[in-house]
Parts: structure tokens; sequence; C-alpha cells
């Protein structure tokens, strides 16, 4: 994809301060916006808001490089406000206070204002709090961007007085849209260079981005450069591959993004699906995540998702666990990748997990039932005069060391029911050696009465 030459110096820049070529690029109009169509297709009530000037308060949620800064600048351009914008990493209270007192001043001039505040989930509840009253009364139009869920990092005054728009990653057709728009630009783009560039290019580096318009400009602007600087009239494989770099995954490990990586592997694993099991487990290791963090999460899956149906599931997980912890990377790795396949193809039951959820509340709800005296300990003399211990009977005196019609629970809940095997792997015998022992209190009931 050839661009036009001209004699000016590409990178040079007339106001004497670099501007990333992301910061030039960043679109006025929303016909340069890609992506987000979810939010903006024609009719769509935020597309409709913005072209009638009618913009309400709102939080802008998503990924980094999504266009939220940009969408807010869009909004402000469309409705003719004046825009104010804070960052929330240096912003306090006092900024916000003075940008109040601006506002009051262009109200009384019928000129509306936008404050745009960016990682606004960096504020801290005090600071939240504070814009509430002025939000309420209209004094600005609030547009709140963040890459953390709304839902827990923002107070519920702050979320019942706005709105939340989810944005979502670019795709790579989107992106491919944004460097070619770039290629093109002869203002603030590469459309005055003579240097070139090919389509598998251009998708190698929408891929390499990873959703995120503003490393996919980082890229391409970082391309051109070296290429200027060896004279080379097109981007090769070789200095292609220089400007990529190693791309790390999105990744947080307190960050909304996070939770979702481990939420997919974890459901993964439920469903039996190997492959993709294996591919969010490399995502969060080449994110930096810390493989002992994912090691714990595989013993909870073994014991959530597989219990009695392969007891050794468990094992796995420890002994997979236990080789990271002495070992590391990468033979840790290994076997941990070894255990999540052992435990994507095991037989699944989370009769264990429920049992132990139901037992947990069976718990909560009867807090003061007596242990039956039967069952309680007689190490004194005075315990034994007390009958503790009395009429207890010792299970290996019986046939199949079992008890039949005997009762463990307090009188109370004495019928409750808790684990309930599945028919699936070992935990179908457990069921069956469950089902006899039931037989025998039967055939016991029937004798008895």
């Amino acid at each position: 994809m050839p661009n036009k030459s001209n004699d000016d110096d590409l990178f040079a820049d007339f106001s004497g301060i670099y501007q990333p070529l992301a910061a030039r690029l960043r679109p006025q109009h929303i016909r340069h916006y890609y992506g987000q169509q979810h939010l903006l297709a024609e009719g769509s009530a935020l597309r409709q808001s913005m072209l009638s000037g009618d913009i309400h308060s709102m939080i802008l949620w998503g990924p980094p490089g999504t266009g939220k800064t940009t969408l807010a600048k869009i909004l402000a351009n469309h409705s003719k406000a004046q825009l104010e914008t804070l960052s929330a990493v240096s912003a306090g209270i006092k900024d916000i206070r003075q940008v109040v007192d601006a506002c009051r001043l262009r109200q009384l001039q019928g000129i509306k204002t936008i404050l745009f505040i960016d990682e606004v989930h960096r504020f801290n509840k005090s600071q939240q709090d504070v814009l509430l009253p002025h939000i309420e009364e209209g004094l600005f139009i609030f547009i709140g961007a963040t890459t953390e869920n709304p839902s827990f990092e923002l107070n519920n005054a702050l979320l019942s007085r706005v709105r939340v728009y989810c944005l979502k990653s670019l795709t790579e057709s989107d992106l491919i849209s944004v460097l070619s728009r770039a290629l093109e630009d002869e203002v603030g783009g590469l459309g005055v260079t003579d240097i070139s560039i090919d389509d598998d290019s251009l998708s190698m580096i929408a891929v390499a981005a990873n959703g995120d318009a503003r490393i996919a400009l980082g890229i391409l602007e970082r391309a051109f450069i070296s290429a200027a600087a060896v004279q080379k009239s097109m981007i090769d494989p070789v200095l292609l591959s220089e400007a990529i770099g190693q791309q790390l995954s999105r990744f947080d490990n307190k960050g909304d993004h996070f939770y979702d990586l481990i939420s997919a592997l974890h459901k993964s694993v439920r469903g039996s699906a190997t492959d993709a099991s294996l591919y969010w487990f490399a995502r969060m290791l080449e994110g930096g995540c810390d493989p002992l963090y994912i090691a714990r999460r595989l013993v909870r899956m073994a014991s959530e998702d597989i219990g009695n149906a392969d007891p050794r599931a468990l094992r796995v997980t420890l002994d997979a666990w236990d080789v990271q912890s002495r070992l590391g990377s990468p033979e840790g790795e290994l076997a941990m990748a070894q255990a999540i396949i052992y435990l994507s193809v095991a037989p699944k039951s989370n009769a264990s997990y429920l049992a132990f959820n139901d037992a947990k509340m069976l718990a909560r709800q009867h807090t003061a039932e007596s242990v039956p005296i039967k069952l309680r300990n007689a190490p004194t003399e005075l315990m034994k005069s007390l009958d503790h211990g009395a009429d207890y009977r010792y299970p290996h005196d019986y046939p199949h060391g079992y008890v039949p019609g005997e009762t463990y629970l307090p009188d109370a809940i004495a019928s409750s029911h808790l684990y309930k095997p599945s028919g699936h792997g070992f935990e179908a015998k457990i069921r069956q050696r469950l089902d006899q022992l039931s037989q025998l209190d039967l055939a016991f009931n029937e004798d008895k009465n």
C-alpha cells in the first residue's frame, strides 16, 4: 500500500512538541471513529443522542485503546459543549471544585459543560461524592472513562445518576481501518512519505495490537521511523518484527480482565474443552500471571467440578503445584498443563461442592442443636456417669462395617440428605455403595416394624 512522497521530514513536528501518531490522529468526527458499532450504529440510542446534541451523563467502560477518550471528545463536539478534562490519576477535590466554579460562570452565559474524567475508578468515595450534587442539578454533563468494572469500583450513588456503556476491543478489521487512515492522512498521519507497507503486514500489526488502536498505531509509527532511519522504501519483515517486539497480553492481576481470564479457564475445564483450557492457561502465563495462583485455582477445580467422580484429580493438581513450587518455569508450567488436560478430560461432578454448600447452610440454620449423647466422648468417669457415649454401636462389630438404622445427626435434622453423588466416573461406585447401605436401612426398618 504505497503512500505519496513529500520532501518534508515525515516526523518533523512543526509545533516543537512531539506527539505520538495515535494522538495526532485522534478522530474529531464520528466518521473517523472505528469500532463500537453495538453502541453507535445508525439508529442506536447513543448515536441519536449524540447527533441531536442531547447528551446525558455516562460511564464509558472498556479495555485500553478502544476509544473512550475519543468518544467523549466527539460527544462534546456534537453537543456544542465546552469540554473540561481531568485525570483521576492526578486530580483531587480541589480540581473538581475549580471546574465547578468555571461551570457556574458558563451556565450564566448559557454554555453547557461536559466534564470528562479519565480513569474515574481511581477516585475514592469522597472524591466521587463531590460530583453527585452537580450531576443531579445538571451543572455539567459527566462522562467518566474506566477500564475497571464500574459495579466494583464506583459508588452506587454515582452509578444511579449515569448510564454505563460497555466498549469492546477493536476487531482486526477495525484496526486495519485505523491503520489505513493513518497511511492516507497527510496532515497528522503518514501520507506524506514514500515508504510503503503491504496488506499482510497491516494484518500482522492488527493481530499484534490485541484490540488496542493505540498499540496498533504505535507499532506502525515505529516501523516507519525505522524504515526512514535506514532509508528503506518498504516495511520488510525484519523492520516489522522489530516494531512489534513482544506484545504482552492485556493483563492486570487486580483488574476485571484478569478475572475474566481465570473465569474462562475455569469454565473451559468444567466444560471438558481441553484446547480452550490450554489456551486460556497460556494467555494468563503470557500476561504475567503468577503460576502459583493458577495452581491454587486448579486445586479448587479438582474439588468443585470433578470431586469424587475422579478423586485422583486432586492429587494430580497438588503434584503439579509441587513441581511449580520446586522447579519453577518451564518444568512447573508443563506439569500444570498436564494437570489441566487431566482435569478437562476427567468425568465431572459437583456433588461434593453442592453437599458442602448445603452443609454450611444447614449449620447456619441449626446452630444450637446438641450433639447426641451416644456420639459424645467419655474420657472421665463423670462423663460416663452422664451417659456420654452410651448406646453407641461400633460399626466394625457389624456385617458390612455398617450399623443399619443408626443416625448421627441431631433429631431436628435427622432426615437431611446432603451428598447426592452423580453417576459419573468413580462416583457411580460411590452411589452404588450408598444405595446398598440404604437397602440395609430399609430392611432394618421393615424388620423393626
